[in-house]
């Protein structure tokens, strides 16, 4: 094999397929990349068995072929480059030469032909949605996956579920729940998968965010196929049924509050200057006619701040994990929001008029504090 492509081409995809190279593994030739030209294009993937990442890269090919390289090395050696045209080039015994410019290393590769493929993915079911509005939908519900050490591993990833026209994507990790409803351009059949976080975080961090292209997503009993640009991301989705999400949704409130979103952030960003990393100590939040105020009282110190804001129904006292409120206050675009809730043990809901995005936090006894 031997190839001729553009540094900053070389570093683009290595990039793109690195986010699928296990960080520990006993297999070795997982901890590589494929450099695949038998086929008149120069693809790169990468896959751990559960993500698979395969990216095309431009360049000319001299000759044709394949080789696994460790992707670790090989992408060092990329990095620290000159900005020039490289040359890759293999022989017999799978020995990657690289050149560019004056700069010759030499590195012991594997047959490409043990390397494991991207599983085939029919193309049968389907949906499509700007880059765009994939980027905003996983940053929006991303935070609230429970971590890959949970027991349950229902919740380390997102419900995909699509009826008609309408993408709903759900996340919760047992203390807060995450929804964001997207309309899309056409009506598709119906569908409900659970797509592991790990995938949805190493696609966030690839798409560009166009609004005016393209991302066509494509789901089988077993896998998930997400097609934009010149790559292709292929993941296992997560076995077992979702929560019954809508018989957690409750329309009913004692009390709604309008609150200016950057105020009421801020104002729980200074209250967790007096939190440690890792303490769950609460925030209170006290809510009368025209105010909401945030206390919080710890070994550290003591805080309290008022926020005008807008109100109706009952007056209030309840406390919140306060990183829970950022997290989700963070993520909204809005200027005002609007909070609902019923009762200090009650579930709070931050939501707006349409639906098209909704969170949900679990209050904390701030009594035993």
């Amino acid at each position: 094999m031997k190839i001729i492509c553009n540094k900053s081409d070389l570093l683009s995809g290595v990039s793109i397929v690195l986010k699928a190279i296990p960080s520990r593994t006993t297999m070795t030739i997982l901890e590589c990349i494929l450099i695949d030209a038998s086929a008149g294009e120069i693809k790169f993937t990468g896959n751990d068995m559960e993500l698979g990442i395969e990216t095309i890269v431009k360049g000319e090919i001299r000759d044709r072929g394949k080789v696994a390289i460790d992707a670790k090395i090989f992408s060092d050696i990329i990095r620290k480059l000159p900005d020039n045209e490289v040359t890759i080039e293999t022989d017999s015994n799978y020995v990657a030469k690289i050149t560019c410019e004056k700069a010759n290393f030499t590195i012991a590769g594997k047959s490409g032909e043990d390397f494991a493929y991207l599983p085939y993915v029919e193309k049968d079911k389907f949906i499509e949605l700007s880059k765009f509005s994939l980027k905003e939908v996983i940053r929006q519900t991303i935070f609230s996956i429970a971590d890959s050490e949970s027991s349950n591993r229902i919740m380390t990833g997102e419900l995909f579920e699509i009826k008609n026209n309408n993408l709903r994507v759900v996340s919760l990790d047992g203390h807060r729940i995450s929804i964001r409803n997207i309309e899309l351009k056409d009506s598709y059949e119906d569908i409900k998968v659970i797509v592991p976080g790990k995938a949805l975080n190493e696609i966030s961090k690839i798409l560009s965010g166009e609004a005016d292209e393209m991302v066509s997503i494509f789901f089988t009993d077993n896998n998930i196929l997400f097609e934009f640009d010149r790559t292709k991301v292929v993941s296992r989705l997560i076995d077992g049924e979702f929560f019954k999400i809508d018989q957690m949704l409750s329309k009913d409130y004692e009390t709604k509050v309008v609150i200016n979103k950057k105020e009421f952030l801020d104002c729980i960003d200074r209250s967790m200057l007096l939190v440690k990393e890792g303490d769950k100590k609460p925030i209170i939040v006290n809510i009368t006619d025209g105010s909401l105020e945030i206390k919080i009282n710890s070994p550290i110190g003591s805080m309290n701040e008022d926020i005008d804001i807008t109100k109706e129904g009952k007056d209030i006292m309840i406390g919140f994990n306060g990183r829970f409120l950022m997290d989700a206050l963070k993520v909204i675009d809005d200027e005002q929001i609007s909070m609902y809730l019923m009762n200090p043990k009650a579930p709070c809901f931050i939501r707006d008029d349409k639906n098209e995005y909704i969170y949900l936090i679990l209050p904390v006894n701030f009594n035993n504090y």
